[in-house]
């Protein structure tokens, strides 16, 4: 992947939010991601309704949501050989004990998903690379020839956005 400013910021991101996924022309994809944290200013606040054994429970929580100063990334491949998007709770409980990336971003060496795509596909113009982005509502894997093109979105905070319950 590239060393380039925007990687190192995304890299450095705790939390994201998968907001956007789109294919703009035929085998290229775009992701929008928004950065998260865990917002202390939140701390304690529970709904009126919750019981009183919840809200004792939650009473040092803080939710971990997008609010005014969190960046949002879009990442954009000009050439993709798959990608699949499971959702969060879903593709966090395999074995994965045998598979080799870096980065929180992650870049694999190996992987299941290119072992799928050496065994079970064919006509691949050029060596393979599989990213992982881990966000808390999806998990995205890309296999493409190249890494993201990734930039920042300006303004793309149109309010709070947090972990629907």
């Amino acid at each position: 992947m590239t060393s380039s400013g925007e990687y190192d910021l995304l890299n450095g991101v705790k939390y994201l939010y998968l907001r956007h996924i789109s294919e703009p022309r035929d085998n290229s994809l775009k992701l929008v991601v928004e950065e998260a944290i865990s917002n202390k200013l939140a701390m304690g606040q529970v709904s009126s309704s919750a019981l009183p054994e919840i809200t004792e429970i939650l009473r040092d929580a803080s939710p971990i949501e997008s609010i005014e100063g969190c960046r949002t990334f879009e990442l954009f491949w000009k050439r993709y050989a798959a990608y699949l998007v499971t959702e969060e709770m879903v593709g966090s409980c395999g074995n994965y004990e045998d598979e080799n990336y870096s980065g929180k971003i992650r870049i694999y060496d190996k992987s299941h998903l290119l072992d799928h795509l050496s065994r079970d596909t064919g006509g691949q113009v050029d060596t393979l690379q599989h990213y992982k982005i881990i966000c808390l509502n999806h998990l995205i894997d890309v296999a493409a020839y190249s890494p993201p093109e990734i930039r920042i979105v300006e303004g793309a905070i149109s309010g709070l956005h947090s972990r629907p319950n």
